[in-house]
């Protein structure tokens, strides 16, 4: 489905960055960015790619930042400040 169906079906851009454990070096961190459309506030695509990472990768989450947007909003206008003429 293309983005902007989605949209119109109240998904949001959502962007996680995500924390884990290097599995050679557990001392260490590595971070990943994950970037899809999902459902605010359940996020039932990031916890399916949560659930999968768990269950069959190496490294072990560390901590998982959310941010998400809606991108269809109504149109914002404001009045111009200043008027400017180039001769």
């Amino acid at each position: 489905m293309s983005g902007l169906m989605l949209q119109l079906k109240q998904y949001r851009l959502t962007t996680a960055e995500i924390l884990y454990h290097m599995p050679d070096h557990p001392s260490l961190l590595q971070s990943y960015l994950w970037q899809e459309y999902d459902l605010a506030p359940q996020f039932p695509t990031l916890r399916k790619f949560l659930d999968f990472w768990t269950h069959n990768l190496d490294g072990k989450l560390h901590s998982v930042k959310v941010s998400s947007v809606d991108l269809l909003q109504p149109p914002k206008w404001r009045n111009a400040q200043d008027l400017l003429t180039l001769h």
